[in-house]
């Protein structure tokens, strides 16, 4: 069975001190709970400022939650302004690392073959990468959300070589629910996790152990259903995550399912 995962993504939001201060209290929060990180893994992902002062309040080196970078520039180095590199994001204690999240592909006009570079980047350089695929509402809507889905989770295998599929993570992320409000039924989001599942062990004998993440509008009020459906490992959080007793909350749902 795959290992469970909550990944909070705290995207544009917070400022050092805030995010010093969620930080600290999700540390502290998470100590007082009957909880194996090996069976549940737990990260945060705040925006590239912030990663050295949030590292610092989790606990640095020794820390139980996952340092996680939101997005990383596909080359090494060189003249890209406002890029940050994988390396960069490694030297400063980065674990895992969000690809092809939706507002990425449509605000900052990300596309396959760049997630496709961007992933082999992470695992090459032996970080987790967090890829994330899914339709959006037009794409449902004409039936097409099982093509879609499998069309990029195959731009994201492309960036896997052989046993660094161990360090790989899917984001099932459907784009009509992003911050909606909205969230898949169980049966929706069980069916697609189940494609992708397919997809995976179909690719490569380890496949059957990669995490297969729900996201979009994630609550602790629908965390129960969502962690207990077949296929969903856990859960990629947005809104919820940028407060404490609801990401906590999210949390305890994922353990309590494992």
């Amino acid at each position: 069975m795959p290992q469970r995962l909550v990944i909070g993504n705290w995207k544009l939001h917070l400022t050092a001190p805030e995010a010093v201060a969620l930080a600290d209290g999700l540390a502290k929060g998470l100590g007082t709970l009957d909880w194996d990180p090996a069976r549940v893994g737990v990260g945060v992902a705040p925006s590239f400022p912030l990663l050295v002062p949030v590292a610092q309040a989790l606990g640095g080196e020794d820390a139980r939650i996952d340092l996680v970078a939101q997005a990383c520039h596909p080359e090494h180095g060189g003249a890209f302004t406002g890029a940050v590199s994988v390396e960069q994001l490694a030297s400063v204690g980065v674990r895992r690392v969000i690809v092809g999240h939706s507002e990425r592909r449509r605000i900052f006009g990300v596309d396959d073959p760049q997630v496709t570079r961007a992933v082999h980047r992470v695992l090459d350089a032996g970080l987790s990468a967090v890829a994330c695929v899914g339709e959006t509402l037009a794409e449902r809507n004409a039936d097409r959300a099982r093509d879609v889905v499998l069309s990029q989770l195959d731009a994201v295998l492309q960036g896997v070589k052989g046993s660094a599929i161990e360090r790989l993570i899917v984001a099932y992320e459907p784009v009509w629910a992003i911050g909606t409000g909205q969230v898949a039924t169980p049966e929706q989001a069980g069916e697609v996790h189940g494609w992708i599942h397919e997809r995976l062990a179909s690719f490569h004998p380890s496949g059957s152990q990669v995490p297969v993440l729900y996201g979009g509008s994630v609550k602790p009020g629908n965390i129960a259903e969502l962690a207990t459906t077949p296929g969903i490992d856990g859960a990629l959080v947005g809104g919820a995550s940028l407060d404490t007793d609801s990401f906590l909350k999210i949390v305890q749902g994922v353990i309590h399912a494992s």
